[in-house]
This record gives C-alpha cells, sequence and structure tokens, in this order.
C-alpha cells in the first residue's frame, strides 16, 4: 500500500468522524430529515403506481399525503388514549404484580427454602420497571408529536420527486452509468422500506387480534408497539412483547401466558425469517454482526429513535456501496451471504 492510499484512508477517516459529529449535535433536525425522505421513498411507490393507473397528477398526490396524515393521527391518538388509561391503571397492575411475586416466593418456601420478600421486591423494583415501560411509550408519543414537521417535509420531497429525476438527468447527462447506480439504489431502497413497512404492519395486525382474543388489556395499543419495534431488530419484538406478557399473566393465567408467548415467537419468527427475506431477496439482507453494532452506534448518536432507524439507515449505505462497482466490497462484507451466494461470489 503506498502512502498516498494512507493519506486517503486516513483523510476519509477524519472526515467521517467530523461528519458523525456533526450528525449527533444536530441529530433532532437530522432525525426529521432521515423519516421524512425514508417515509416519502415509501409513498413515492403509491404515488407512482397512482399516475400509472391514470390518475391525474394532483389528486393522487394529496390522496396519498392524506392517507399519511389519517395514518400517522390514528397512531397518535391511539397511544394519547391508551398510554393515559394505562398511566392510570399502573398502581393497581403494580399492586397485582407484586402479589403474584409473594405468591410464588410462598409457594418456593413450601419445599423448604427460605426467600428474603422485602429483598427480592426491592431487587426487581417494579415502580421503576412500569415507569421504563411508560417512558419507552412515553418517547414515541413525543416522537409522533414532532410528526407536523415530518409531514410537511414528505410533503415537499413528493412534490419536489419528479422535479428530482429531471435533475438528475441533467446531471448525468453525460455519464449514463452513474444514472443508472442512482435509479438501482432508489429502487433497492423502495423495495426494501416497502416491504418493511408492510411486514411491520401485518405483525401488528396479527399481534393485535391474538392479544383481542386473550382478552389481554390495550391490545391495539400493543398491537401498534409491536408494528413500530418490529424495525428494530431481535430487540424490538422482545422489548414489544413484555407488556402484553405481563398483563396476560396479571389478568389471565399462566398457560394463556405460554401461548401468547408461543404466539409471539411464531408470529416475529415466520414473518422476519420466512416472509420478509424471500419478499426482499438475499441481495438486501444485512449480517447479524452489522446489524448489532448499527442498533448500538446509531442508538447512540440519535437516542431511542435511532434504534428504530438504524437498520433502515445501514440498509441504506449498503444499497448505495452495492450500486457502484468501486465500493461493491463494503456491501459484501455487511451482507448476509448464504451458501449459494457465497459460491457465486467467488466465481465473480
Amino acid at each position: 500500500m503506498d502512502s498516498s492510499s494512507i493519506k486517503n484512508y486516513f483523510f476519509f477517516f477524519a472526515t467521517s468522524i467530523i461528519i458523525i459529529a456533526g450528525v449527533k449535535v444536530a441529530s433532532e433536525i437530522v432525525i426529521i430529515l432521515f423519516l421524512s425522505i425514508f417515509i416519502a421513498s415509501i409513498f413515492s411507490t403509491l404515488l407512482s403506481f397512482l399516475k400509472r393507473k391514470g390518475i391525474p397528477k394532483l389528486l393522487s398526490y394529496f390522496f396519498v399525503i392524506s392517507i399519511f396524515v389519517i395514518f400517522t393521527l390514528l397512531i397518535a391518538y391511539i397511544i394519547n388514549i391508551s398510554l393515559k388509561d394505562f398511566a392510570s391503571n399502573l398502581p393497581f397492575y403494580e399492586e397485582k404484580l407484586q402479589s403474584l411475586i409473594v405468591s410464588s416466593i410462598s409457594l418456593v418456601e413450601q419445599y423448604g427454602y427460605t426467600i428474603d420478600q422485602t429483598t427480592i421486591l426491592d431487587a426487581l423494583n417494579l415502580s421503576s420497571f412500569f415507569g421504563f415501560t411508560t417512558n419507552i411509550i412515553g418517547s414515541i408519543g413525543t416522537f409522533l408529536s414532532k410528526f407536523l414537521l415530518i409531514i410537511i417535509g414528505v410533503a415537499f420531497i413528493l412534490a419536489e420527486s419528479k422535479s428530482f429525476e429531471t435533475k438528475l438527468k441533467v446531471i448525468f447527462k453525460y455519464n449514463a452509468k452513474k444514472l443508472e447506480h442512482f435509479n438501482l439504489f432508489s429502487h433497492n431502497i423502495q423495495k426494501y422500506f416497502l416491504v418493511k413497512s408492510t411486514t411491520s404492519f401485518l405483525t401488528g395486525l396479527i399481534i393485535a387480534v391474538v392479544l383481542m382474543f386473550f382478552n389481554v388489556d390495550y391490545p391495539i395499543l400493543w398491537g401498534v408497539i409491536a408494528m413500530l419495534f418490529n424495525f428494530i431488530p431481535v430487540v424490538g419484538s422482545i422489548i414489544a412483547a413484555i407488556p402484553a406478557v405481563l398483563l396476560s399473566l396479571l389478568n389471565v393465567d399462566m398457560n394463556t401466558t405460554l401461548i401468547l408467548i408461543l404466539f409471539y415467537v411464531i408470529i416475529n419468527i415466520s414473518i422476519s425469517n420466512i416472509i420478509e427475506p424471500k419478499l426482499m431477496g438475499k441481495e438486501l439482507g444485512l449480517s447479524p454482526l452489522v446489524i448489532f453494532f448499527s442498533l448500538i452506534f446509531w442508538g447512540w448518536i440519535l437516542g431511542i429513535v435511532g434504534m428504530f432507524l438504524a437498520v433502515p439507515i445501514t440498509m441504506t449505505l449498503k444499497i448505495a456501496f452495492n450500486s457502484n462497482s468501486e465500493t461493491t466490497w463494503i456491501a459484501i462484507l455487511m451482507s448476509n451471504l448464504s451458501g449459494k451466494e457465497k459460491k457465486r461470489q467467488k466465481k465473480d
């Protein structure tokens, strides 16, 4: 490796650190920008579909924006109403959980074991646990309260989408290959977000129906939480399941709770590990190691919203790298290659 290459690597490394520091400082603005771009990429597919069906551009535009606004307001309303009711019932749930723990300790003591109830209850700190659950939902509520700016951002991006395509053609007029790379990048991004949004909605819907069937409190709230947390791989589905499982344990019975846990596992495994890979294709898969560190990295930079955006942002970077022959090797390092793909990569 010559000295000029080393200088270039250090230059790119230093530039990356400066950019990361800037993104962290301006995280509130960056979150709104990223979300606006990602949501617009999803709805641009619907907008293009309506235009292909012969629906006038202006009518299609207002229809898409109306769907987005109604959906956002509906989720915000559900979370706000359910959160207030859930918060008012927290003392009741805390008391029931404490009684359940005391009963379990008494059952264990019948077999000759001695357990200090006070120490166990203090260690579990039930108030802090329920407070943590409320804070997570509250953070989502606060996040949704900023959606007015995001709605405006999405509206402007969708309005500019057609002229942006024209600008790109002018920019890459003498470089068709770069235009092809960008079109590939744009297509894969839309594909990823469309599939992920569809599977997340499906996850939330099925879980809400299952919770209604088992008479668990606030089934729609936990369905919405499951839908949103589906964007956080691995840990997201676990965090989303905890409140519903606990409420089932407190208000129903142990057998129902075990069945409910089984349903959660089946739903998440079926959708995340079977349906999503088939719809997205193997080329859009990320390495588990990359997913893990992206959660930590973007969570540190953008907070809890960064955990929601971690995989989409990392996937965006991977697709961008994969769209250019000079950076394909980075995309391969980020990929979760199957056996067949490894053989294909070796042949290439």
